[in-house]
């Protein structure tokens, strides 16, 4: 049946010149390439469709939201981040306690529609994600006045339109392994071929299995998670498979952001891995070349995609944390109104004194 759809499929995108007069060579070596664009192309259509009859299951949708209270000399200072699409705050949760522990207040916002069964996936859009977003922010904002977003993978995609769309309310982004395009080593050759059903909503629900390594190099993680997945507990690990309904709302998430980014003027950090085998190092390149602020770069050498869960998390960490740090001063610089109660700390002990601003070199 695949086969069959994949010859239609071929024959729709490159309408045969040949005959079937097997005496020319020419003519041969025609009907052979159709038919290797039929198998490609029904290798794609068995991918979207595998699994499409089997009952879905899946847990209720849970708020597995997460907010760690800072301390007095640093906690209005907050870091919002936003896990990937198809994700869960979970995989943020490594970081985002290091950066409390350092004293931040650190909110890890659940996306509508994650943390459930793919039903409800299915049914949210990248608007209700971003709204999520949204309202995680302005509960951030309760308790701080500098506020650094950011995200993995698709999620540091919407901490990017937050900056867009709000400049004077986001001070900085951390970018973990951003998302532009699926191109990593670990994507199929023909998912060109994906841009087709991307464009067909009423494909929406066709979905194929996520492969090894599921981002992760580390392989007693990997393991836990593997085992975690079999257990069907998408509300800590998320999804194991990916739907082409998911792929068309990042698609449209992206398109949006892409023409905005040289209106972004907040400072960021991005941590790429160079081995990423979902998003290829060439995303980062991008984002650096079309950002409109400051942008620091950095590159890991022995991690997969799920930088905040693998070998290198603890880089991660702290590197984020040193950027945090920065923005502070920089926020202060930017916006001297900022200093104004804002305790700080000294030799490890909390004082009421103002943060300084940064004097220009």
């Amino acid at each position: 049946m695949s086969f069959a759809s994949g010859i239609a499929a071929a024959y729709f995108l490159f309408p045969p010149k040949f005959s079937l007069y097997i005496g020319d060579p020419f003519q041969i070596v025609a009907l052979l390439i159709f038919l290797l664009v039929a198998l490609a192309a029904s290798r794609v259509v068995s991918l979207l469709t595998y699994g499409t009859g089997v009952k879905v299951t899946g847990r209720p949708q849970q708020n597995g939201s997460v907010l760690y209270s800072g301390s007095t000399g640093r906690g209005p200072t907050g870091i919002l981040l936003i896990h990937s699409v198809g994700g869960t705050p979970r995989e943020l949760e490594t970081v985002a306690a290091g950066l409390a522990d350092r004293g931040y207040t650190v909110s890890c916002c659940q996306l509508a529609g994650h943390g459930g069964s793919e039903e409800e996936l299915l049914a949210s859009h990248w608007t209700d994600w971003f709204a999520s977003a949204e309202e995680a922010l302005a509960v951030l904002e309760k308790q701080c006045n500098i506020v650094v977003a950011g995200g993995l993978s698709g999620g540091s995609i919407l901490a990017l339109r937050l900056a867009a769309l709000n400049p004077t309310r986001i001070h900085g982004l951390c970018l973990f392994a951003p998302t532009v395009r699926y191109d990593g080593w670990a994507i199929p050759w023909y998912r060109f071929l994906l841009i087709l059903g991307v464009r067909a909503p009423f494909l929406r629900r066709m979905r194929f299995t996520d492969p090894p390594p599921y981002g992760i190099k580390d392989e007693a993680t990997r393991a836990m998670i593997a085992d975690t997945m079999h257990a069907d507990k998408s509300d800590e690990t998320g999804t194991h498979s990916t739907s082409l309904g998911m792929l068309q709302e990042s698609h449209w998430l992206v398109r949006d952001v892409v023409r905005r980014l040289p209106s972004i003027k907040a400072p960021a950090i991005i941590i790429h891995p160079r081995e990423d085998d979902i998003s290829d190092l060439s995303n980062t390149i991008f984002l650096h070349r079309r950002l409109g602020g400051l942008v620091e770069c950095w590159v890991l050498d022995d991690s997969y995609h799920l930088i905040t869960i693998d070998r290198q998390r603890d880089v991660v960490m702290n590197r984020t944390a040193d950027f945090v740090s920065f923005v502070e001063r920089y926020a202060v610089r930017q916006q001297p109104e900022l200093a104004r109660s804002r305790p700080t700390l000294v030799a490890g002990r909390e004082h009421p004194a103002p943060l300084q601003p940064v004097q220009p070199t």
